[in-house]
């Protein structure tokens, strides 16, 4: 089978004194989200899921939309700063060399509420369930950065920071090939086509 793991599109920037930011695409983001249905339209999915979060959600309803299906939630696939008062695009925070960028670069901004091990078991087994449900098809998870990095650090067999192994672009495309034997080989990463051209940002090392 193979596995799509597509991160989020664009977010806008929130930060609240107290509760759960939980942001909505922006402007750009949604135009990413069409762009990435588009581009995904030649090929058959046959299941859409998609993290409990906005942004997630809001990402995965075009690409449902054209491949006429459903969107299934499945909350372990949320990132690992799901309750987090406050998001902050990473090109916001490095670009005003924020004391939080500089933190994570230090590997010390670590805001989540399970540890690394606890966070890395979780996608490791909401995605494996997922391919052990759909043998012979295709299907696509839109996710985040940290599950995206938990996930590939896996197939890899790496031992490095699950949150900052790379950085996944915005609508970035992460082709997975599941063998029923338990094999998987990672087929492409970052693949970004579909924003290429058009305007819109990419990411942070990416630009349009």
């Amino acid at each position: 089978m193979e596995l799509l793991l597509i991160r989020h599109a664009l977010p806008v920037r929130r930060e609240l004194d107290e509760g759960i930011a939980d942001p909505q695409l922006s402007e750009d983001g949604l135009a990413q989200a069409e762009r990435l249905a588009g581009y995904l339209s030649s090929e058959r999915i046959h299941a859409v899921y998609a993290s409990p979060l906005r942004r997630a959600q809001q990402t995965a309803a075009p690409l449902a939309r054209v491949q006429g299906v459903h969107i299934t939630t499945v909350d372990d696939v949320a990132e690992w700063d799901r309750n987090s008062n406050e998001y902050v695009p990473v090109e916001e925070l490095k670009a005003a060399n924020d004391p939080r960028w500089q933190a994570m670069l230090r590997g010390e901004w670590n805001v989540h509420e399970e540890s690394p091990d606890e966070f890395n078991a979780r996608c490791i087994n909401a995605v494996e369930g997922l391919i052990a449900e759909h043998s012979g098809q295709t299907i696509a998870i839109v996710c985040h950065g940290g599950v995206i990095n938990a996930y590939l650090v896996h197939v890899l067999g790496l031992t490095v920071n699950v949150q900052g192994f790379f950085y996944p672009n915005y609508t970035s495309i992460h082709r997975i090939a599941a063998a029923r034997s338990g094999e998987r080989s990672i087929v492409t990463i970052n693949e970004t086509s579909h924003l290429r051209n058009s305007g819109l940002p990419m990411g942070l090392f990416q630009k349009s």
